[in-house]
Parts: C-alpha cells; sequence; structure tokens
C-alpha cells in the first residue's frame, strides 16, 4: 500500500519542464523553438493558437470584426489579417483592444495543450509567444527564454521575408521595447546573432541547462 501512495505521488508532481519563449520580431523565436523541437520539445505556438481562435466563424473573428469595422474587413466579408496588422502596430490602443479579444480565448488551448503534453510524458514543452507576460502565460513557465539579435539583424530577417522597409520599422518600433523590459527578468537569454550554427549550438547549451535544471521528477525520462 506505501509503494502505491509513494507511487501516485510522484505521478502527481512529475511532468513536463515549461520554457516560455519570447522575443522581439525578427529575433528568431521560431527558429529556436525549431531546434528545441528537434530535441524532443513539444512546442506551442501561441500565434497559431491565435490564428485558429480568430478563423473565421469563430466567436473571436466576429468579435474583432465588431470592434474594428470595415477598415479590416476583406472583401468575402472576413477579417483581413494585413488589415489588421498594419492597423495595431500603428496604434497602441487598438493592440490593446485586440489583445482583450485574444487572449482569453488562447490560453485555454494552450493549457490544454499543456495538460495533453504531460500525460503523454513530454519532457519539455515550450510555449513561444510575443506576449508571453502579457497573455499571462510566463506564470505557468518554469524558465522565460529572451531571444535577442542586433537591429540589423532584424531588419535584415525581416526584408528576406519579404516585408517592406516602414513596414518593418513600424513592427520593431511596435515592440522595441520587449527586450529592455523583460531582459532583468529573463531565465536565460538566447542570442541569434552570427552564424546559424553557433546560434543553435547556445540554444542547445541552454535546453541541456533547462533540463538539468528540472524541479519537477523528470530526471532521465
Amino acid at each position: 500500500m506505501t509503494r502505491s501512495v509513494t507511487s501516485a505521488a510522484t505521478r502527481a508532481v512529475t511532468r513536463a519542464v515549461r520554457i516560455g519563449l519570447t522575443g522581439p520580431i525578427g529575433c528568431g523565436k521560431s527558429t529556436v523553438g525549431g531546434w528545441l523541437a528537434a530535441r524532443g520539445a513539444n512546442v506551442i505556438d501561441a500565434d497559431a493558437e491565435a490564428r485558429a481562435v480568430t478563423a473565421a466563424g469563430q466567436p473571436v473573428h466576429d468579435a474583432i470584426l465588431e470592434r474594428f469595422g470595415d477598415v479590416i474587413r476583406g472583401p468575402d466579408g472576413t477579417l483581413d489579417r494585413a488589415a489588421l496588422a498594419r492597423l495595431v502596430f500603428s496604434d497602441a490602443a487598438a493592440l490593446r483592444d485586440l489583445e482583450a479579444i485574444v487572449h482569453p480565448a488562447v490560453r485555454p488551448r494552450i493549457l490544454a495543450t499543456i495538460q495533453a503534453a504531460d500525460a503523454a510524458g513530454a519532457r519539455a514543452v515550450v510555449i513561444e509567444a510575443i506576449k508571453l507576460v502579457e497573455g499571462g502565460l510566463a506564470a505557468l513557465c518554469d524558465e522565460t527564454w529572451l531571444v535577442t539579435c542586433t537591429p540589423d539583424e532584424q531588419r535584415a530577417r525581416l526584408a528576406g521575408r519579404g516585408v517592406a522597409p516602414d513596414d518593418a520599422a513600424r513592427r520593431i518600433a511596435a515592440q522595441a521595447d520587449i527586450a529592455a523590459r523583460f531582459a532583468a527578468a529573463a531565465t536565460r537569454i538566447v542570442d541569434t546573432g552570427g552564424e546559424l550554427a553557433a546560434a543553435e549550438a547556445r540554444t542547445a547549451a541552454a535546453y541541456a541547462a533547462a533540463l538539468a535544471a528540472d524541479k519537477h521528477g523528470n530526471k532521465g525520462r
């Protein structure tokens, strides 16, 4: 009986290491997330979850159209995401309103994915989110990582994605304070600048350190 109780208690406290991943646009969050996924982590992309809850036919989609009106409505009557992005990246109040609509719908989906990963015996779960703190997701994490690079590298990467210089400037400016605000609180800072192989090696070292620091009974899983 004692053995059975002990095993149940162990299972109750055993869960995946949770890593929150954030950083300004163009700094390589998704690249770092991909490297972590290749090493066995379950990666949750908050942007992908946001796209899912804002798809046509979803309540959040309609709430966004109701709040912002025809300026972000496409010819087919559905949300014009490019128009919405232009609006919120140039209007801080509009961005706050959008987040207030979207974040409460995204959070339960992320929680459900974390629970599923724990049930499946995942070693680590990574939450990739530009609004890691504002969306209340940092509080779920054991570690929070800030992904950084130089402004020149940011601009070059956005240009490589086909983002126009003026649009890139607006997006970078809208997120300019992320690194400054988050740096002191971040568990680890991952610099993705320079050679890609070196940046991947830094990510791998940070991941190994996070697993070694695990306090949830997952050693050797």
